[in-house]
């Protein structure tokens, strides 16, 4: 029974800068979604959406969706489970919790976790559950940790550039190592004004692509070698007396010892390392210079080696180099996440992490408890000493997303491991489970939305009942909390017992911001300074100032004899790392399979031909994919974008099938872009 239609407000939770807002046409009757539409009203997203967020409806109803709690019926890895009620389902997982840390300690329990979710609520909160039992620890390194080291070890802590709503007064941007036309779409609007009113835009990236076509210029460089570049640039700068002193003088500190190392790096020592011309590199340097309002839009992409931390250091002390700090729409931007200055001291039970809490029963708070990397998990899972015992999955799909699968998946089907996990869609790593329970989505349960690439905070109330039986994450964890005894207050918050805490943090930036006034408005810009130039007098440093020191080192990734090419493993348009790579009609916008691009010369030199399969072999395993040759990749490199479902690759195999698990030089992030490999040819 259908036909009864309203609209409704909601914030899109997945894991992009752009946190949009969104108009949603929901049947109440049938209580069906029938179609997602950008809100007109929000000022940065501007009323549109991303060709993904479009397609909900077809994830939020897709067959395969999990509705009711489920038990393992068959052998791990088979998918094949029995329904039980929340009653049995939450009995049996908290017994078994009950055994494992009475037998193995708390610490033999491990939760998986990322941004499946960005609200605060569902995304942090059920942290605290793990926390108050004293449960191993996961650094939550996949994505963001070598570029929020780099950003603190230059500007210092939280993390905050320009405002993003700035960018149109820049009159040089680049956008380095960002694909932003298909991971910061709503920025697109903001760097055509900018064009309009004069600035040029260059894209830096190892390959072209989408974002490459719509700038005015492409420089494309070898993956890794972008400090060498950036240097180079300093160096030109230098030479020609282009800095600011003054600004360097009274704002930075180290800027002697920089400036010797950025004068060893000639544009033709750099074209020798990055394959960019020294006269492009000369050029870029003297317009960028000599814009004054120059922008950088950094991202992650550049991080995803294993000096990727020194690399995003280097790119991004140029704007200070230049004083560009001093200019609206001057500066960079890699999250705007750290000027939401909320009160985190219980947000996921951070207060538990403390001391001073005495132990009782199962709530054993432990600061000192074992940290796990996310980006080794596979060594975690098969090698760790004492062994992990009980794995809880929420938010993320770590035998896709997760580097080196094939050691994630002989931890997976350990028959002494217990996992549970949470999902909305039945994954991969949701067919290992021993109890997968069905997750609310964004449209079913409330929560507080920041976001990384606006100044907007939103709140989201559900906009319909969940379907079937589906829970939220901290209500599962709650539900445990109870069975295990735990009294703890902050365990079983709500949304908005969460936010009025978030809020309460009586920063200048969030007064006159409520809980009701986001109730009621849907989203609020936070009271930013109307001039935001936050760094032009200084950083958010110890010292009070921008830190050139010590220099950053640069430290190239290189292939071999034997693995002659580096593999690169981007975004791709129409998924959001693995979320919607179910969905039928973006796999196929996708092109229905992965797509191996392979420049020319490199296709002549493996016997690679259009069209025909090839196998990419590295040293930790190999998958089978279709060759396209293009110019799109520099020579000696090699690209697959997206981090496609194996079901639709001709293997079986995803992408990290190649991938391992060395990280990099700050922050014990991942290295997805720094994968040397051999091609064989099938044909």
């Amino acid at each position: 029974m259908g036909g009864m239609t309203r609209t409704a407000r909601a914030t899109c939770p997945l894991d992009c800068p752009d946190a949009c807002s969104l108009v949603l046409t929901i049947d109440d009757g049938a209580n069906r979604l029938l179609k997602v539409e950008g809100d007109p009203a929000h000022p940065f997203t501007r009323g549109f959406a991303c060709v993904k967020t479009y397609r909900y409806p077809e994830r939020h109803h897709h067959p395969e969706r999990p509705l009711y709690p489920m038990r393992r019926a068959g052998p791990k890895g088979s998918g094949s489970f029995e329904r039980v009620s929340w009653e049995e389902a939450l009995d049996a997982i908290a017994e078994r919790l009950r055994e494992v840390i009475d037998r193995h300690g708390p610490q033999a329990v491990l939760p998986y976790h990322y941004a499946g979710t960005m609200g605060l609520h569902q995304y942090e909160h059920p942290l605290a559950f793990f926390r108050a039992i004293g449960a191993s620890a996961l650094d939550t390194t996949i994505c963001a940790t070598a570029g929020s080291a780099a950003w603190e070890a230059t500007y210092g802590a939280p993390r905050y550039g320009i405002d993003p709503e700035d960018v149109p007064k820049a009159r040089f941007i680049f956008l380095w190592g960002i694909n932003s036309l298909h991971t910061n779409t709503h920025l697109t609007p903001l760097l055509k004004e900018a064009r309009h009113n004069g600035a040029r835009i260059v894209h830096v990236d190892p390959y072209a692509n989408l974002t490459s076509r719509f700038a005015d210029e492409h420089v494309k460089l070898r993956p890794g070698s972008d400090a060498a570049l950036a240097y180079a640039l300093a160096h030109v700068i230098l030479r020609e007396g282009l800095h600011d002193a003054a600004y360097l003088g009274r704002a930075a500190q180290g800027f002697a010892e920089y400036r010797a190392a950025a004068e060893a790096w000639t544009p033709e020592r750099a074209e020798a390392v990055t394959g960019v011309p020294a006269a492009t590199i000369e050029r870029l340097a003297l317009e960028f210079a000599r814009a004054k309002a120059s922008f950088i839009r950094t991202s992650y992409g550049m991080t995803r080696h294993p000096g990727g931390a020194s690399a995003q250091r280097a790119v991004l002390l140029l704007p200070a180099l230049i004083g560009a700090w001093q200019y609206p729409g001057g500066g960079a931007l890699l999250s705007a996440s750290g000027a939401f200055r909320l009160e985190r001291t219980y947000l996921g039970g951070a207060h538990l992490l403390r001391g001073g809490h005495e132990p009782k029963g199962y709530f054993r708070p432990n600061p000192a408890a074992r940290h796990v990397n996310m980006s080794q998990l596979g060594s975690a899972l098969t090698r760790l000493d004492p062994p992990v015992r009980a794995l809880f999955v929420f938010n993320s799909n770590p035998l896709v997303v997760a580097p080196s699968t094939a050691l994630v998946q002989q931890g997976l089907a350990r028959e002494d491991l217990f996992t549970v996990v949470l999902e909305q869609a039945l994954t991969e790593t949701a067919r290992y489970a021993d109890y997968l329970l069905p997750a609310t989505t964004f449209l079913e349960h409330p929560d507080l939305y920041t976001a990384y690439g606006h100044f907007y905070l939103s709140w989201n109330e559900p906009a319909m009942p969940p379907q079937g039986e589906a829970r939220p994450n901290t209500w599962v964890f709650a539900e445990l909390a109870r069975r295990l005894g735990l009294e703890e207050p902050t365990l079983y918050w709500s949304a908005e017992d969460l936010a009025r805490s978030l809020l309460s943090s009586g920063h200048p930036w969030l007064e006159g911001i409520s809980l009701e006034r986001l109730k009621a408005e849907g989203f609020v810009r936070l009271n930013t300074p109307r001039e935001f130039l936050p760094f032009k007098d200084g950083a958010n440093t110890q010292s009070g100032k921008v830190r050139f020191d010590p220099p950053p080192p640069v430290t190239l990734t290189e292939p071999d004899e034997e693995f002659p090419l580096i593999l690169m493993t981007p975004p791709a348009k129409h998924f959001l790392n693995s979320t919607y790579g179910h969905v039928e009609r973006l796999v196929q916008g996708e092109g229905g399979e992965p797509v191996l691009l392979v420049h020319p010369q490199d296709a002549a030199a493996h016997g690679v031909q259009d069209g025909r399969r090839v196998r990419i072999r590295s040293r930790h395993g190999a998958v089978v994919r279709k060759a396209r040759v293009s110019e799109a990749p520099m020579p000696g490199t090699v690209v697959l974008e997206g981090t496609w479902w194996e079901r639709y690759a001709p293997d079986g195999k995803g992408v990290n099938w190649l991938t391992g698990e060395h990280l990099t030089d700050l922050g014990a992030g991942s290295t997805f872009h720094s994968n040397p490999v051999r091609l064989e040819s099938l044909d």
